[in-house]
């Protein structure tokens, strides 16, 4: 199959327009037209992963994490961006979903709420923002090449809504131009003022196929130099948010939650502050490093709050508020979700074979 086909199906389970606005998310590397026959799913793309995926068959990746997160000048065999070097000289795909999988529903933290099994549950914060993840096309095309070009553009990816394809809106009007010495307009003449019957289209087009659409649009067009705007969408509120809080019922004793939580992410130890024992009535969740967010658990009565790391000033400042802080290491917070998303990529995409990776774990070990 296509990588494109995978990567609209990540953009279903986790749309890449409401990952946080510092984050690096969607296809790093790859061309969205490769065939790709085989998936590797991990936390981090390490060598360890690298070498998996070569071994068995995997063209493609999606790595939690993004490898490439900070601008990057130079790509080189040897050096910090050997793996990534590696990765395009074999033709081997990198996708990472990491904020955008986190608030989706289903996602990351809906995977630890169901660890502590919350119910009535939602974000410890809602987005600031949600990002569109379509812009709309506008384009004029003489009336004769209306229908050439608009099916070249719902060919190319645009105009899809929801469960409707083709979609556009066309009004007629009258576009004007003057050809400059050394052009060879389609319609009138260089070097003079022309008018033209054209008719405005417009459609959307998903982000990820931007450029796939504004290519068709420039080989299909009769004209010498197509005019068309491009402009963003923006998202109506989803509610959607980093992190979850709701309630546990009936409550449960800490000790209780505590085991769970070691057993559902397979994990031996914990590092636990503020409160060892007493019932659990209301719980936040929040995957990977979010000290951050402890104020809004406070705010918001959580008696625990699971993550995977946590500053120690923020530690302290948990335990003074008398919430109990249960730490499982960065990685180990996230892993388990990754075991929901490949049953999620199984059911979207049957044809493709997923594997979870065997060799990923958190860098760090409780000895």
């Amino acid at each position: 199959m296509k990588l494109s086909e995978l990567m609209n199906a990540m953009e279903a389970i986790a749309p890449t327009r409401n990952a946080e606005s510092w984050d690096n998310v969607g296809l790093l590397v790859g061309d969205p037209e490769q065939d790709v026959t085989k998936a590797l799913l991990a936390i981090d793309y390490m060598p360890e992963v690298a070498r998996e995926a070569a071994a068995d068959g995997c063209d493609v990746v999606i790595a939690y994490h993004p490898p490439i997160f900070q601008p990057v000048k130079r790509i080189t065999a040897r050096g910090p961006s050997d793996l990534i070097h590696d990765a395009i000289r074999r033709g081997v795909a990198i996708y990472s979903p990491h904020t955008a999988l986190d608030v989706a529903d289903g996602g990351t933290n809906d995977v630890l709420a169901d660890v502590l099994g919350l119910s009535d549950r939602s974000p410890l914060k809602l987005a600031a923002e949600t990002k569109a993840n379509q812009y709309k096309l506008v384009t004029f095309v003489p009336e004769d090449a209306v229908t050439r070009v608009s099916e070249t553009l719902f060919a190319a990816g645009a105009g899809r809504i929801g469960n409707y394809k083709w979609c556009s809106f066309r009004s007629p009007g009258t576009g004007t131009f003057f050809g400059e010495e050394g052009t060879n307009p389609t319609v009138g003449q260089s070097g003079r003022l022309e008018t033209a019957a054209e008719v405005r289209v417009e459609t959307g087009v998903p982000v990820a196929r931007i450029e796939h659409v504004i290519r068709a649009l420039r080989q299909s067009h009769p004209y010498e130099e197509p005019a068309f705007d491009l402009n963003q969408l923006a998202a109506p509120p989803e509610g959607v948010g980093i992190g979850r809080i709701g309630t546990l019922e009936p409550p449960v004793e800490r000790g209780e939650l505590f085991e769970r939580i070691k057993r559902e992410l397979e994990i031996g130890q914990l590092l636990v502050a503020g409160p060892t024992e007493g019932r659990v009535t209301r719980a936040a969740v929040c995957a990977g490093a979010c000290g951050d967010l402890l104020d809004p658990a406070i705010a918001q009565r959580a008696d625990l709050y699971l993550t995977g790391e946590m500053r120690h000033h923020d530690a302290i400042k948990a335990a003074r508020a008398g919430v109990t802080v249960v730490c499982t290491l960065h990685s180990n917070s996230e892993r388990l979700a990754l075991r929901r998303l490949k049953s999620r990529l199984e059911a979207a995409l049957p044809s493709l074979p997923v594997i979870l990776s065997r060799t990923d774990r958190d860098p760090f070990s409780v000895r």
